[in-house]
């Protein structure tokens, strides 16, 4: 009976890696188009310069630093539920752990592209890399900006290694059962695994050890990607709460993401027995938990601004919710703090379809963030007569469509190519 069911498991998740439907190559030839657009309007920025862009004086960062820390925070979620919730044996995790694992390398290679945008001139993007060189060009390594490369090429290595070697058992299983030059592939990148007692023994040790590993990357990758703000003077940016401020908005926004991409991932892979309403009604609970830290750091945001009796820092937080940016402010204010409410009710943490539209709103809601905190901090700084506004250009707009094309891309061709669920873990879960 055990063996029959052990069987079905393999047959079911591995059905998923099949033949691909029509709905498939339309979801990746839409994706591949606005990726493919991102890409053209790239080239036309390098080929005319940055100044197509919307970014100017005072603003001189915009849509391209929202969207780097943007996709920085999605990559989270990643690390929260396979590394995290695996050291607290969170029997959920199984359901969700694969794809937020994919999602977090995939979200960290679009991230990383956004400072090159940002760069303007990319084919100078080695003087960015920390490295004695014959240019005599040494790196100030008191910038939090240099310590960004450090953690964010960290939590790339760890997080890749922890996805790949969290899927050696699985690929055992797609060498035996699949056929073809796909059996051959899977061969190689299952390094021999023949599931012996000795090798699931140092399999058990190494994958708790880089789960502990990855734990503090969680608290510390973003904590620095926050120092990028708080170590300036900029009203709105000088402030101790940003680092567990930015860690629970990470969390939050990954978390959405992940709903996002499972929900329908569920139904058409015909999933439903392994990721059920009660699955989503746990990672609902995060989400709930995320959004409440995270609105409790805009209240306490405010109450410092006002408290300290600074009146460039009153200034700022006023202009953020009176100012330019005030319908981006309250939408974000309503998409993270006050739809997410609505999770107190057991019902709709058990409805999958409420879940999936309430993600798309999180996800709409922390982007709105970034740029919000962006913008309307440089936009109102301390004298009056160096304000502005800004506003993004159609370029700024097309490569930020085109990295969702990117991302899409990317995680619909690893439902094709890899297992979508641990197949091992499904099992180690049977009744």
């Amino acid at each position: 009976m055990i063996e029959h069911r052990d069987d079905q498991i393999e047959r079911d998740v591995l059905a998923a890696m099949g033949r691909p439907g029509a709905g498939w190559w339309i979801a990746l030839a839409t994706s591949a188009l606005f990726f493919f657009g991102g890409l053209i309007l790239w080239g036309y920025q390098i080929f005319r310069g940055l100044g197509v862009a919307g970014i100017n004086n005072p603003v001189g960062w915009g849509v391209y630093i929202a969207n780097f820390v943007f996709w920085v925070g999605i990559a989270h979620s990643g690390t929260l539920i396979s590394a995290v919730l695996f050291l607290f044996r969170a029997r959920f995790r199984s359901s969700f752990n694969r794809a937020a694992e994919a999602m977090t390398v995939i979200a960290l290679m679009t991230a990383g592209l956004f400072p090159l945008i940002h760069l303007g001139r990319v084919w100078v993007f080695y003087y960015l890399l920390p490295y004695p060189n014959e240019r005599q060009l040494w790196v100030n390594f008191r910038s939090p900006l240099i310590w960004d490369v450090f953690a964010v090429t960290t939590y790339m290595i760890v997080s890749a290694v922890f996805f790949y070697v969290g899927m050696l058992p699985d690929l055992a299983v797609a060498r035996r059962r699949l056929g073809g030059i796909r059996s051959r592939i899977f061969r190689v990148l299952s390094l021999g695994w023949r599931g012996t007692l000795r090798q699931w023994h140092h399999y058990g040790k190494l994958y708790i050890l880089l789960a502990a590993f990855a734990t503090p990357l969680v608290a510390s990758v973003h904590s620095i990607v926050s120092w990028d703000f708080a170590m300036s003077i900029v009203p709105g940016w000088h402030t101790t709460i940003f680092a567990p401020y930015f860690v629970a908005g990470a969390i939050l926004s990954g978390t959405a993401m992940v709903i996002t991409l499972v929900a329908p991932m569920r139904r058409i892979l015909k999933l439903e027995a392994y990721i059920t309403p009660a699955h989503f009604e746990s990672i609902a609970k995060i989400l709930l938990l995320t959004s409440l830290i995270v609105s409790y750091s805009y209240i306490v945001e405010y109450a410092l601004a006002f408290y300290g009796d600074q009146p460039p820092e009153a200034g700022q937080f006023s202009y953020r919710a009176l100012g330019d940016y005030r319908v981006f402010f309250w939408a974000m204010i309503l998409f993270n703090s006050v739809l997410p409410l609505s999770l107190f009710i057991k019902q709709l943490r058990l409805n999958i379809r409420y879940l999936f539209v309430l993600s798309l709103f999180v996800n709409i809601g922390m982007w709105l963030e970034r740029f919000v905190l962006i913008v309307s901090a440089l936009a109102h700084e301390y004298e009056p007569y160096a304000w502005g506004t800004y506003s993004p250009s159609f370029v700024e707009i097309g490569i930020t469509l085109g990295s969702f094309g990117l991302f899409f891309s990317l995680y619909l061709l690893f439902l094709k190519t890899l297992p979508v669920l641990s197949i091992t873990e499904l099992k180690e879960h049977q009744p």
